[in-house]
């Protein structure tokens, strides 16, 4: 067991490297994502810069928890976008191009291959100004250090990662049926858009749909427990739950992607 993990790790590494190699032989490409990054992060900043002028509370939320709510989505949409995001966007052509065929003869997890075959490294900025930005949020309010809410967000914010994960990954796999599938990537960013909004602006006639999204298909846990553990209150019940979504999500995942495999046609066929 030990030696199929640091099998797999050796592996990843060696795929990370090369990716970087392959990113630094196209440094000005490099240097214009990290800036267009930079520059949505602006914009972001300075539409909400512009909400908190005209008020000092959005759904119960100050502006420095506010702030602290994006750095929480920035860090998790960079790490999506580093590890796992250019790899599921690449399935769909594999299958059209019958080159799906090649990766199956290969003697590792599908899964692992074709989700970790490609790290972006020009979104890894994204990681760390999320970070700085949740960083500048708990100084300006004047956070005191407490390692259990430090521990509990560590956990919940895994838990988004890999629930996200999840989300996209069955959303990758029904390309082995569509071939083509922009219109479902299309469902995977109006899923991000959800997260990027405190579960608590759906309230009055719009409270059925944020209680769909939070127990049926439970996309805005994946920032919205982490934040709240953070810099509101510890709801035990919601970080429960936002583990069990976790486990049964990259359960069915696992389950869908290997059902989608046995159905899928090679181009020899």
């Amino acid at each position: 067991m030990i030696n199929s993990i640091l099998r797999y790790l050796r592996l990843y590494g060696a795929l990370a490297r090369y990716s970087l190699t392959r990113e630094m032989a196209f440094r000005g490409n490099f240097l214009v994502k990290i800036t267009v990054e930079i520059l949505w992060l602006g914009i972001l900043l300075a539409f909400y810069a512009t909400i908190f002028s005209k008020t000092s509370v959005v759904a119960s939320w100050s502006q420095y928890q506010y702030l602290f709510f994006i750095g929480c989505y920035f860090t998790l949409e960079g790490i999506l976008e580093t590890l796992f995001l250019e790899n599921c966007h690449q399935f769909s052509e594999l299958v059209r191009s019958g080159d799906l065929d090649l990766y199956l003869l290969k003697p590792i997890d599908e899964q692992f291959l074709f989700s970790c075959r490609h790290v972006d490294w020009s979104t890894v900025p994204n990681i760390f100004m999320g970070c700085g930005l949740m960083g500048v949020a708990l100084y300006c309010m004047n956070w005191q250090f407490d390692l259990l809410q430090v521990s509990l967000f560590v956990v919940a914010l895994g838990c988004g990662v890999l629930m996200a994960y999840s989300f996209l990954f069955m959303l990758t796999s029904v390309s082995v049926w569509l071939t083509r599938n922009q219109s479902l990537h299309e469902l995977w960013w109006l899923l991000t858009t959800l997260m990027r909004y405190p579960r608590d602006i759906f309230n009055g006639a719009w409270a059925p749909m944020g209680w769909f999204f939070s127990f049926v298909i439970p996309v805005m846990l994946v920032i919205n427990v982490p934040a709240r553990v953070m810099v509101k209150i510890i709801e035990p019940e919601m970080i429960a739950w936002a583990a069990v979504s976790t486990i049964a999500l990259v359960s069915l995942s696992r389950l869908f992607f290997s059902f989608a495999l046995r159905r899928y046609r090679s181009a020899s066929s």
